[in-house]
């Protein structure tokens, strides 16, 4: 049968209705994915959940964070640990910083909840084509979950965990906050963890001072820290930059002209340290080997902030000091020679730096120890200078003045004639040292092969306010200031005379200065001391005998005045170990072994009045956050420090606490003592009394002697009269010595070799190590008031005959002034004339003239 045609109304109806089911098809299916999208994602969360820790957990995960040293002043000595890390907040990232992140690896970060569902996209796209799990699309919120929590494993899970999480980050921190722990967790190469560490390590600036393209250099580290850091390769670090720097422009955070000056930027290639701002590595090894006693290995990691006892002055002072003594020692012994030789071909040194072969220029950029320079002799011209090139083709001339020192060395005892010409020192290659000086030019240098220590401690509570413990850290790690136990020679004797008025001397006691025999089972051997010029000097008062450091002075005090036994008992006193205190004869003249601590530590006992306080480096250890760990609790000096009614304010004031800032601004002109503000230092650890202040007294008179008119007038130069001091010199000359003090600073100095050889002729105490101590004392007391322990109760002042120390006659003649203990002034029967058994004609030299340079500017020394 033949059916009818349909009809256009008939068609559209029909249409309709697949187009309907169509609909309702897709709209069931939409639906169905939407339900089945949301079930995964429910599923999903479900199945990771339990493995998700808590997001606010990352506030008590502790970031890995060095121990850091500090001065007393707020000066950093050093950053010690396997990362390098500097926490900042968001407040402390600069504007360009944040911008340079967000345009690296994720422009979203302030729009979206944690995930970036466009970067989710991509990702599965790659999944879909590639069959396999690739990175990226990761936000920083997703980058900042896998750091702490998870792994790098390429796997669907972690990508769902990572997910998760970022969401759980987003609900508990803020944007602000999020940036600031990505900022401070990422890897950045070379040992730098966050980004104010990498901007100190890349760029040897705070984080503050960074400019666009440095940002942008930073930003672009991060995909893989070990390939784009700059200073694995700088054509990597500049490639990743320009990507990071076009997404800036693109986003609008970069303007034509700052987009162009960016791209132009040098990008430089070279690792700095911490921005080290004081220069004390013996105290910082001190300091690191004490923290690792106390935490363990957390020392290198818990962010510990460690302040010393040292002040920035001082321990620049005792740095310059130590290391110019010690360069102009060397160049009395003479010149050793160029640290190579190299030759070079003739066009060399014409031709331009960056065409030089690459050895050449990788040894001019070798350390140079102590502050010198490493630089190439290219030219000797005919007014007997040299041409010279430094690191990175840098050129000067070196004058003959800075030449003309160079003796040929010998041997150590030996040097050879002066030269005449430059040709009778350097020759064209040489590779040498140079140092600086004052004229703006340089002279010629070598690193000294002898060592030396500055040690410098404040006499009323032992504080360790300077320390140098030889000529280069990098060079000798050996800490000799308190390390070495050298024998102190002469510089030991005021404790002997210490000893000797406490036992009934006085400054005015008449010692015979005559030969001493002495058969010793202990020396195994017939001791025979003898004074360092080779004579005797017959009857010396006590003071002039240690103006003039008489040796067999000392030991007759010693051995026929006090007593080996009594001396022994009274100078443990002072702090002194077994080691510096050999129970014989030799004691007297400083035979034992002492460090320069101990040396200042005992100083320091004479300087505040005779109690006992000990040296100490660490004065506060504070944790990551700034809360305090321990505070020093020093024994201090206070004889004003008797009032009880000021123990309740000083309890509060301790109470206190104060942050590192805080510290820093007071603690440069702050600086009271317990005499002078009592209130302050009450419920404290009083320092014994373990000498008494009279017999101090009379001991610092007597060494401000040595230093007015004796082996120490040196010193004078300084323009003071509140200084008391002593040298010292050793055996054979194995080491110098000079302590001094006032009544602020007790300071020693110690030069000698680490192999104890002779220093050399003429190497005394007083020409080697005292011109340390002036030039140390120079800058440490500078714009300092005088300041001596004065007269206490029981001292009186009594004229005296000079011959006899005994009180003069009225209108007698050849007189002076002594002080005495009011209870131990000399009572002599008067004998019109005393027979000198020294005269010239027993052939014995009488006493030389005080003012005799060959006398006062010389030590005696024990010599076996």
């Amino acid at each position: 049968m033949h059916k009818p045609p349909k009809t256009n109304k008939n068609l559209r109806h029909n249409r309709r209705r697949r187009l309907l089911r169509a609909l309702i098809l897709l709209l069931g299916l939409g639906t169905s994915g939407t339900i089945a999208a949301v079930a995964g994602v429910i599923g999903a969360y479900y199945f990771v959940a339990p493995g998700l820790p808590e997001a606010e957990t990352i506030r008590d995960i502790p970031l890995q964070i060095p121990l850091r040293i500090f001065s007393r002043d707020g000066h950093l000595i050093s950053e010690i640990g396997e990362r390098r890390r500097i926490i900042v907040t968001f407040e402390d990232l600069p504007p360009q910083v944040v911008h340079a992140f967000i345009s690296a690896e994720d422009r979203r970060f302030f729009e979206h909840p944690g995930i970036d569902y466009q970067g989710i996209v991509r990702s599965f796209a790659r999944l879909l084509k590639s069959g396999e799990i690739s990175g990226g699309g990761s936000t920083l919120t997703q980058q900042l979950a896998r750091d702490y929590f998870l792994t790098r494993e390429q796997l669907f899970t972690r990508k769902l965990r990572e997910a998760f999480l970022a969401y759980k980050i987003e609900q508990e921190f803020t944007k602000e906050q999020i940036m600031a722990l990505f900022l401070n967790k990422m890897f950045f190469g070379q040992r730098a963890y966050g980004v104010a560490a990498a901007a100190q390590v890349y760029f040897n600036k705070s984080l503050q001072d960074v400019n666009a393209a440095e940002a942008a250099t930073l930003a672009g580290v991060l995909p893989a820290p070990s390939r784009y850091n700059p200073v694995y390769s700088a054509a990597n670090a500049e490639m990743r930059r320009g990507y990071v720097l076009d997404r800036m422009y693109d986003l609008g955070y970069l303007d034509d002209a700052t987009f162009a000056e960016a791209m132009a930027f040098p990008m430089e290639s070279q690792l700095h340290g911490a921005a080290v701002e004081l220069n004390a590595p013996y105290v910082a090894e001190m300091v690191r080997s004490e923290m690792l006693k106390r935490y363990g290995e957390d020392t290198y990691t818990a962010g510990y902030q460690v302040v010393t006892t040292l002040d920035s002055r001082l321990q620049t002072a005792a740095n310059y000091a130590l290391r110019n003594g010690l360069l102009e020692f060397t160049r009395r012994r003479g010149y050793r020679g160029p640290v190579m030789k190299l030759q070079l071909n003739d066009d060399v040194s014409t031709a331009p730096f960056e065409q030089w072969p690459d050895d050449v220029r990788e040894i001019l950029e070798q350390y140079a120890p102590g502050g010198l320079s490493v630089a190439l002799v290219t030219s000797l011209s005919d007014n007997n200078s040299a041409g010279l090139v430094f690191r990175g083709g840098v050129r000067a001339t070196l004058p003959w003045r800075g030449i003309s020192w160079a003796k040929s060395f010998v041997d150590r005892e030996t040097t050879g004639p002066a030269p005449e010409a430059v040709t009778d020192v350097l020759s064209v290659g040489d590779i040498i040292y140079v140092m600086p000086t004052a004229g703006d030019s340089w002279a010629l240098a070598q690193v000294p092969e002898a060592q030396g220590a500055v040690v410098s401690m404040d006499p009323y509570d032992g504080a360790v306010g300077a320390l140098a413990g030889g000529f280069d850290f990098t060079m000798s790690k050996f800490n000799r200031a308190r390390q070495a136990y050298r024998q102190p020679g002469s510089s030991f004797k005021p404790f002997i005379y210490s000893a000797a008025l406490e036992h009934g001397n006085t400054p005015a006691t008449v010692v015979l200065d005559a030969p001493v025999v002495i058969n010793s089972a202990e020396l195994e051997a017939v001791w025979r001391p003898i004074n360092y010029s080779g004579r005797f000097y017959g009857p010396t008062r006590m003071r002039e005998a240690l103006v003039r450091s008489m040796n067999l002075v000392s030991v007759r005090l010693l051995l026929f005045e006090t007593g080996v036994g009594n001396a022994v008992r009274h100078i443990e006193k002072f702090g002194f170990g077994d080691a510096a205190l050999p129970h014989n004869g030799s004691l007297a003249l400083g035979a034992g072994a002492a460090s320069p601590l101990d040396m200042a530590q005992g100083y320091s006992v004479i300087a505040n009045g005779g109690h006992a306080v000990k040296p100490y480096v660490i004065d506060a250890i504070y944790g990551p956050d700034g809360e305090t760990l321990y505070r020093s609790e020093p024994a201090i000096v206070c004889d004003a420090c008797v009032a009880e009614e000021a123990n309740t304010r000083y309890r509060s004031a301790r109470r206190q606490e104060m942050t590192l800032d805080a510290m820093a601004d007071v603690a440069i002109d702050y600086r009271p003592d317990a005499n002078t503000a009592p209130e302050l230092f009450q419920d404290i650890v009083i320092a014994q009394q373990t000498v008494s202040p009279q017999n101090m007294f009379l001991v610092q008179d007597m060494m401000r002697d040595v230093v007015r008119r004796g082996t120490g007038r040196r010193a004078m130069i300084l323009g003071r009269n509140d200084l008391s001091g002593k040298t010292g010199t050793s055996n054979d000359r194995r080491d110098a010595w000079f302590g001094g003090f006032n009544g602020d600073l007790a300071s020693v100095v110690w030069v000698g070799y680490d192999d104890d050889r002779p220093l050399g002729p003429g190497e005394e105490g007083s020409r080697t190590a005292l011109p340390i101590w002036v030039e140390f004392s120079r800058i440490a007391l500078a714009g300092v008031p005088e300041n001596q322990m004065p007269m206490p109760e029981g001292i009186v002042s009594v004229l005296i005959d000079r011959e006899t120390g005994c009180p003069a006659r009225s209108g007698q003649r050849d007189v002076v002034f002594e002080v005495f203990r009011a209870s131990n002034v000399p009572d002599c029967e008067f004998i019109e004339e005393i027979p000198n058994i020294f005269n010239n004609a027993s052939g014995i030299d009488a006493p030389r003239d005080p003012d005799d340079d060959t006398v006062e500017n010389q030590d005696d020394e024990p010599l076996f």
